[in-house]
């Protein structure tokens, strides 16, 4: 998401970079540029009218104007104005005293409710809360028992008395156990429903009566744009919302929810779906997203998806090995597997600083494929133990032997030791990177190696 948005911008900050100074001309044919790819993205007019002023009333002060670097005045103007479309509300969860904390999933149906259910019961468990989930979805077929296939899958208790389909009572009854068995979370997940259905909106109040919700989370499919946004708003006139969570914001829709929601609806977004898996649920962090919608990368998530993926022992092993200068093929193919539990792969470039529009490269157009991965890891998988432990015994008959039983080519099989013995140089400039020396020679080595994953 926010793939072409965030191209069209850069392209304006880039035009702007070869500006010696601004004037006001300049700052109106770039804000004329940055209100088309915000209106393309789908974001609400409104706002975009009321973003474009905001910016331009900034952007031909004096401190701009006469600045000997303007283009950095102006990111750091339209960044600060990104980062207002979205309120000072921290995402996640806000802070309550109420025991058990009860939170009330909303929103259309397909949005995707009983899986981001899941997903928040499996994120609360990693902060230390123990919640219980409930289905009140007695219409759809196999609701209940796909909540209880998810919760299975992540350790989670469910409510579910056999034979009730009553919504009220089955969410009386979990509110009881839940108080009963010591719970400090209850998550209720609700049956998808139209803001002008009068019946079930009428038995959405009912079950809100029953359990006196400490959070009401609407949950909405970002793919649908301002569709999303405005039956938020629907939701939030008749029943009341405390939040929003936008699934789906690992897809191709323009982001114009995203950017809209806080706006219009005048709630916070509390969560971002990203992905499918049920650990792709995140406390929605606008200053992560602008920085990547900008171009700046995400350095800190994407720290936390690898300590996520990468236990300390694991992690320990990985830095003694560099240290000692004992890395093998081995060891790169527990990272490929550890690159793959942090998610798709274009992701994760996304979030290092510099790489985040890589696609936009002429050296680099072609399309990163997560397939190849799958395809290194059979190629080392189709050596000897001794031949991944020490790759300078692998000959050209070895090569040929380990692309027959991988079924790739010779060539391949050539390139990933390449990239292999790159991948040992970057290890080793690590440190320098971290410190600032060598950082831009330790980027272009993790440009080419990823370049050769094509």
């Amino acid at each position: 998401m926010f793939e072409s948005l965030s191209t069209r911008l850069q392209d304006v900050f880039k035009s702007l970079r070869g500006e010696a100074r601004l004037t006001e001309a300049t700052v109106d044919a770039a804000l004329r540029e940055i209100r088309l790819a915000l209106l393309e993205a789908d974001v609400n007019f409104r706002v975009v009218k009321a973003f474009i002023e905001r910016v331009r009333v900034k952007a031909v002060g004096d401190e701009v104007l006469r600045s000997l670097t303007p283009d950095q005045h102006v990111v750091r103007i339209v960044r600060d104005e990104m980062l207002a479309l979205f309120g000072d509300q921290a995402g996640g969860l806000p802070p309550a005293s109420k025991t058990p904390r009860v939170i009330l999933m909303l929103g259309l149906q397909g949005s995707g409710k009983t899986t981001t259910s899941a997903k928040l019961a499996r994120l609360l468990a990693r902060q230390g809360r123990h919640a219980m989930l409930v289905s009140t979805d007695v219409r759809r077929p196999a609701a209940i028992e796909q909540l209880n296939v998810l919760a299975k899958q992540i350790g989670a208790r469910v409510h579910d008395p056999a034979g009730e389909l009553d919504p009220v009572v089955r969410a009386k009854g979990a509110l009881a156990e839940t108080r009963n068995l010591g719970f400090d979370t209850l998550i209720v997940d609700t049956a998808g429903r139209l803001h002008i259905d009068d019946d079930l909106m009428v038995e959405l109040e009912a079950i809100k009566a029953a359990v006196e919700p400490t959070d009401l989370l609407y949950v909405a499919d970002a793919m649908t744009g301002q569709d999303a946004v405005k039956s938020a708003g629907e939701f939030n006139h008749r029943v009341g919302i405390t939040g929003v969570v936008l699934t789906k914001m690992d897809g191709d829709a323009r982001g114009g929810a995203a950017l809209s929601v806080v706006g219009v609806v005048g709630v916070p977004i509390a969560f971002v779906g990203t992905g499918e898996r049920l650990q792709d649920l995140e406390a929605f962090q606008a200053d992560r997203l602008v920085s990547r919608m900008l171009g700046m990368g995400d350095v800190l998530s994407l720290i936390e998806r690898a300590e996520e993926a990468l236990d300390d022992e694991s992690r320990e092993r990985l830095q003694k090995k560099t240290r000692l200068d004992d890395f093998t093929l081995e060891d790169f193919r527990d990272q490929l597997r550890t690159i793959k539990k942090m998610g798709p792969l274009e992701q994760i470039l996304g979030m290092i600083p510099g790489l985040g529009n890589i696609r936009q490269l002429n050296e680099q157009r072609a399309q990163i494929d997560d397939r190849q991965l799958a395809r290194i890891e059979g190629i080392i998988n189709s050596m000897t133990p001794q031949e991944r432990r020490n790759h300078a015994i692998i000959n050209g008959s070895r090569r040929k032997r380990i692309a027959r039983g991988s079924g790739t080519s010779v060539e391949e099989v050539n390139r990933l030791l390449k990239q292999f013995v790159d991948m040992r140089k970057m290890l080793k400039s690590m440190s320098a990177m971290a410190g600032g020396g060598g950082g831009r020679r330790g980027r272009q080595r993790l440009m080419g190696m990823l370049r050769g994953m094509r």
